[in-house]
Formats: structure tokens, sequence, C-alpha cells
């Protein structure tokens, strides 16, 4: 009896679950990046029209000042950094550092929706004219990108708070929300080049 159970196999290992989550988030991360891009090339098509027929793009009284869009793309560039910490931190099972940076990518994020709603008041540009129009839709998209980014991080913040992930090979969701988050911080690194910096 002892012989036969030393010669039983192991115990199976323990199947791997498929990556839903991360996948259906490259999906969603992806489009809302063409979105973007897509509405970018749009209002750098109507800009292009307009300046080879001589008109001004920018209405009068308009403005882009630069300190408030320099400002949010920096922070943007701190958040990766502070998402890819969470990630890190995460898989050693470091819990109060992924928790502050899992906190500080949500307040960058929210630093970032400030700066572009004071960008909004300082600019003087109103939604009457085409330049408007696609200003806002591109930058207001890409706001909505954000906001969902920062829904996304505080979801599984309040997964790890709860205990789900810990460890190298437990951390998809907060990749995931890593992934999508750093589709947003690429997204504004476009609009800032194309729409705050070329004008």
């Amino acid at each position: 009896m002892a012989s036969d159970a030393a010669l039983a196999l192991p115990p199976a290992p323990e199947p791997m679950r498929p990556r839903v989550l991360l996948v259906g988030t490259y999906l969603a991360a992806g489009g809302a990046f063409m979105a973007i891009m897509g509405l970018v090339g749009l209002y750098l098509s109507a800009r292009s029209h307009a300046l080879a027929a001589g008109t001004a793009w920018l209405p009068d009284g308009g403005q882009i000042p630069l300190t408030p869009s320099n400002l949010a793309f920096g922070t943007m560039l701190l958040s990766a950094i502070t998402v890819t910490w969470a990630v890190d931190a995460v898989g050693k099972n470091d819990r109060a550092m992924a928790y502050l940076a899992l906190g500080m990518t949500l307040l960058f994020g929210l630093s970032v929706v400030n700066l572009t709603v004071f960008l909004y008041k300082v600019s003087g540009i109103g939604v009457d004219t085409p330049m408007g129009l696609l200003f806002y839709v591109v930058t207001g998209a890409h706001l909505v990108m954000m906001i969902a980014g920062m829904v996304y991080v505080l979801a599984m913040t309040l997964r790890v708070l709860a205990g789900d992930y810990r460890g190298p090979n437990d951390r998809e969701g907060v990749v995931a929300a890593a992934v999508f988050w750093y589709a947003t911080v690429a997204a504004h690194a476009v609009i800032w080049l194309a729409i705050y910096i070329t004008k």
C-alpha cells in the first residue's frame, strides 16, 4: 500500500485563468486611443485647411497658454511613473507602497483635470468657431478617457485594499489599469504636441 502511494502522480497544477480583464483592457485602451487620434486628425486637417486658405486658426481673443498645458503634460508623465510603481509594489506584495503609488496616481489625475479646466477658463475660446468646437471635442474626449482611467485605478485600489491582488502572479487588475493609464498618457502627449504646442 505504501509503495503505491510513492508511485502516485503529483497533483495537477491549478489551471491558468484566462486573462480576460487584461485582454479587454488592451482592446478598450486601444479603441479609446484610436478614437482620440481620429479626433486629433480631424483637428489637424481643419487647421491645415484654414491656414492654407489664409485665415487665422485661433479666434480673436483666443489663446492657448503654455503654462497649464505644460504642467498637465509633466503631471501625466509623473503619473505614468507612479502607476508603474504601483504595479511593482503589488508584485512585491508591498501594500503600503502600493497604496501610496495608487493614491498619487489618482492625485495626479485630478491635477490634470483641474489644469485642463483652468485652461478652458483662461483660453477665451468659444465653441462657435470650427477651431473652438474641435478644441473642446478633442480635449473633452481625453478628459472622459482620463476620468475613466481614474475610475479604473480607483477600482483596482479598492481591490488591492481588499487583498485581492498580491504577488507577481496575482496582479492582473493593477496591470490592466496601468495599461489603460499608459494609453491615456500617450493620448495626452499627442494632444499636447498637436494642439497645445503647435496651436
